[in-house]
Formats: C-alpha cells, structure tokens, sequence
C-alpha cells in the first residue's frame, strides 16, 4: 500500500520522518506486505531536502493513483483541504487529517462520506497531537456516559498564563517571548482569542454527545484582557487562571459548551498543568476523573499520532474505522448564559467599602479578595453560584462599582 502526504510543513515532514525512520516496526504493525511514502503535495519547492523527489503540486496526481491507499492531510486551513478530503474519501481513499479547523467545521460531513464509501476518516492528532484523546474516548471509555470535560487544549495560551503567574509577566511581554520561541504564530489571534481551543472542544463534544458541534455556536473568549492583578487574586483565592475549555451534558438533547479564562482551584489536576503541556479531564458516570496529559503539539509527537492513525487504516484495509456523528439540524448548544456558575469580578469604586456594602446586599455572601498594593479603588470578589444571567444582571445594578475583569469560576 502507498501513502500520500498533502502539506509538507512541521508537522507534515515529521509524519514522513516518522514513517522513514521507524518503517519496519510500522510495516509490521500494519499487516500489510509493503507500505511506502509515494507522493509529498506542496506548492512549495524543498531543494535538497531527502524527499524531494517525493514532492508534486498536481493534486489529481494523488487522487487518481489507485495504489495510494491512504492520504494524510497536514495543510491546515478548511480550504482546500476540505475539497481535497473530500474527494479523497470520494475515490475509495482512506484519510488521516490532523486538522481541527476541518474537522471542526466539516466532521459530520467528511464522517459520513466515509461510511458511504467504507473507507476511514481519523484525526487523533487534531485535538492533542501526540496525547491519545480520541480513541481512549471512543473505545476505551466507551462503557461510559460521559458527563462533562474540562480541557486546557491551547499550549500558547497555557505558556503566555504560566509565566505570568510564576514570573509576575505581563501578556504583551510573553506573547513576543512565546513568538520568539516558536510556540506562537506572527498572528496569534487563533491561539490567544480561544478560537484554537474552541475547534478542539467542538471536535470532542461531537464525538462524545453524537451530534455535530459547530464552533460558531460555542460562546469563546481568550486571555489577552487578562491583567496581573487577576492573576495575583487567583493566586490569594488559592488557585490559577487557565483557559478552559468545557463540555458538559443537559439532557438527552442539549449540551452546554464554553471556552474562556477561567479561575481553577489548586486542588484541581489542571491547575498543575504548566507551560506547552495540555491535559483533558472527562467525568464518566462509570470511571469517575480521568485526565489525559501531555505535549498538544510538536513535530514529532502529533506526526506520531498521525501515523498510528495509518497503521489503523492499514489494519481496517477493505472495511472501515470511522468515528461517526450525526450533522446538527438545530443548535444543541444551550446559551452559556443560563448556566450555572459563580464569578470572580474585579472593579474600580471610588467608596470601596460602600461599594463591597451593595455587592453584599445585591449579591449575598461574597468572598471578598485581597492582594498586595492594590489601589485604595479596587474591590474584588467572588459571587455565590447562580445563572450567568442572574449574576450579570445584579452587577448591571451595582452603579457604585465599574467592573474591569469578569471571569467565571471552573468546577474541575
């Protein structure tokens, strides 16, 4: 059997490093009598590099080569990478995509073609590179009702917190120190605005709950208004700020799904997931936690999954190993706003204590939150458990206090 790779970037040239260097062990594994790299697609020229002679810009080429059996999809983007998926699928191939932004957007259609056609769309790789999420999710806690996830699924964003919060950095310094190092992209707008994390979440919650999650219907905020001081409360209340992103289970029908910062207990097992790492917690009725940890990106832990996803191709060659939900004629996603939870506010009051007065009496039993060398016109506090609505609401009431940072309290 031959494979194709589409996208010849980082992570596409560790899948055919990968492939290269660990061919016989990977031969074995897939029961198959050969398995061979055959076509590298890039509209880019790579003088010099070993698999130049592997490397073409005809897609057609790939698609009308019946001796390529699998098709791995490493370009990034939605287009054309959804046409080319598609057609792939089309034609009898198998495809392995690492892509969150496809198959976020386009899963439940990808899926479905690859029933019709009893061939195998995977993508462990697109929600944590080189950490098993997927099929641990789909087979080993298969017994389960999984009730909720909570997910630091961003490494950039998991970076830029935790050198603010153990080196005292503001956001705009980590930000050029993460570019610098190569874990944030000129434009970082996908990574720190939670829309990298969003595609992840909805790629999950799919999987888990059966029904197609589309990113635009999941409410998402990032970390750039994050401030030192929040940071410095988190830390006084007794825990970190990450970014969460969160799935959980209504009722038979409807799930509610957010990303945003978020305060995280201490005691909580992602409260200790530091720099590029990220970790997944899924809540089973059966099992009870689980987390899944470990680098979420990288050249050679994502070609890695990537590849274990071929070998399950080459296993199921002749049938099929399609993951499947059902597309969303409807919104399922119930507005973040009715949901439960409490919320850590910050605000500016030029009377601090008449201001703490009303929020007592608006709110009830807050835990006021102190830190080293606030201004004398900072309050901060934590609101007792309600709807988001609610609680929003009541602060729109509070005319004595101008909130400057808004974020919810994890229950992970």
């Amino acid at each position: 059997m031959n494979v194709a790779i589409m996208g010849y970037g980082v992570v596409g040239s560790g899948v055919a490093e990968v492939l290269k260097k660990n061919h016989e062990s990977i031969l074995k594994k897939s029961m198959q009598s050969t398995l061979e790299l055959k076509y590298i697609l890039d509209i880019r020229d790579f003088p010099g590099d070993e698999n130049e002679s592997l490397i073409i810009k005809d897609f057609d080429t790939i698609l009308h080569d019946e001796s390529v059996g699998i098709v791995v999809e490493t370009m990034g983007g939605l287009h054309p990478a959804f046409e080319f998926v598609s057609a792939c699928l089309q034609a009898g191939k198998s495809v392995v995509s690492s892509n969150k932004e496809l198959v976020a957007a386009k899963g439940d259609v990808l899926l479905r073609i690859a029933e019709e056609k009893n061939v195998s769309f995977l993508f462990e790789a697109s929600v944590g590179g080189g950490i098993p999420i997927i099929r641990p999710l789909s087979q080993c806690l298969a017994a389960n009702e999984i009730d909720e996830m909570y997910g630091i699924l961003n490494g950039t964003t998991n970076f830029i917190l935790t050198k603010m919060i153990d080196e005292g950095l503001d956001f705009d310094t980590v930000l050029r120190m993460a570019q610098e190092n190569g874990y944030a992209e000129k434009d970082p707008t996908a990574d720190v605005e939670g829309h990298d994390a969003c595609r992840k979440i909805c790629i999950l919650a799919s999987l888990v709950y059966g029904t197609h999650v589309y990113p635009d219907s999941v409410h998402t905020e990032g970390i750039s208004k994050i401030d030192l001081a929040d940071v410095e409360y988190a830390k006084n209340w007794g825990g970190v700020i990450k970014l969460i992103a969160q799935a959980k289970k209504v009722d038979e029908n409807r799930l509610s799904a957010i990303v945003s910062p978020a305060f995280v207990p201490g005691s909580s097992q992602l409260a200790n997931v530091h720099d590029v790492f990220n970790a997944l917690l899924v809540r089973g009725n059966a099992v009870g936690d689980v987390v899944f940890y470990g680098r979420g990106a990288g050249k050679l832990p994502t070609a890695s999954a990537i590849v274990a996803d071929v070998i399950d191709c080459c296993q199921q060659d002749g049938t099929k190993k399609a993951y499947g939900w059902k597309s969303c004629e409807e919104n399922i996603v119930v507005d973040y706003l009715d949901q439960n939870t409490a919320l850590y506010i910050r605000a500016e009051a030029q009377a601090p204590q008449e201001a703490l007065a009303a929020v007592r009496n608006t709110f009830g039993a807050v835990t006021v939150l102190t830190r080293k060398d606030a201004p004398e016109t900072e309050i901060a506090f934590v609101t007792p458990v309600d709807t988001e609505r609610a609680l929003r609401t009541k602060l729109d009431t509070l005319h004595s206090v101008k909130p400057l940072s808004v974020l919810r309290i994890a229950e992970c």
